[in-house]
């Protein structure tokens, strides 16, 4: 394994994205087994998109321009579905003292559709991956394997890591209205604004 692959994994993973912010919003909201239920939904849903790659779905969003953008369009949609639950209290900000069994579903549902519903990532498996694999690799799959589950591994330590510092700094936060008010606005401003990235990207 290089030192590269490494360093661009956690530059990667670390970057501000939709899964962090939804990891920080549980955090936030619910406290700290939350956040990690949420990094490690959203490290779920990046197993899909490994399927995808290695099975070739992945090059068909990459070929199809119909494909992917149903894919797209409905990772907007949700991600906007998201925006307005966070405004109305019943979404990534929604604050809950004791968090029950189905909140721990809807985190884990939430955190799976978030990264499920982004076609970049199944292109950025065929795109990122194969770059550290050597020419003369005999054995391809287990090595795409191998460096999948390095980068499944690095999201949910630094997503966890996230919603846990998250999760310190609630009591604060949520004993605020004030500052609860501007976080769900500044939380829903993201989604709406990752959103608008997504559908502007291309193939």
């Amino acid at each position: 394994m290089s030192v590269e692959f490494l360093i661009t994994t956690l530059v990667v993973v670390a970057s501000p994205g939709t899964g962090a912010l939804f990891t920080i919003g549980a955090g936030l909201s619910r406290g700290g087994r939350a956040g990690i239920l949420a990094a490690f939904a959203c490290t779920l849903g990046i197993v899909p998109h490994l399927i995808a790659a290695l099975t070739g779905l992945a090059a068909l969003l990459h070929t199809s321009a119909l494909a992917f953008e149903i894919v797209k369009y409905a990772g907007v949609a949700y991600l906007l579905y998201m925006a307005w639950g966070t405004l109305r209290e019943h979404g990534a900000l929604k604050i809950e003292e004791r968090p029950d069994a189905r909140s721990a579903v809807q985190v884990i549902t939430d955190g799976i559709l978030i990264n499920l519903l982004n076609p970049k990532l199944s292109i950025f498996f065929v795109a990122f991956l194969p770059q550290f694999i050597a020419a003369g690799e005999t054995h391809v799959l287990a090595r795409m394997l191998e460096l999948s589950g390095i980068f499944m591994l690095a999201t949910f330590v630094i997503f966890s890591l996230y919603g846990l510092c998250a999760a310190a700094m609630r009591d604060r936060i949520v004993s605020s209205p004030r500052i609860m008010m501007w976080m769900r606005r500044t939380f829903a401003a993201a989604f709406v604004a990752l959103g608008a990235r997504l559908a502007v990207q291309q193939q």
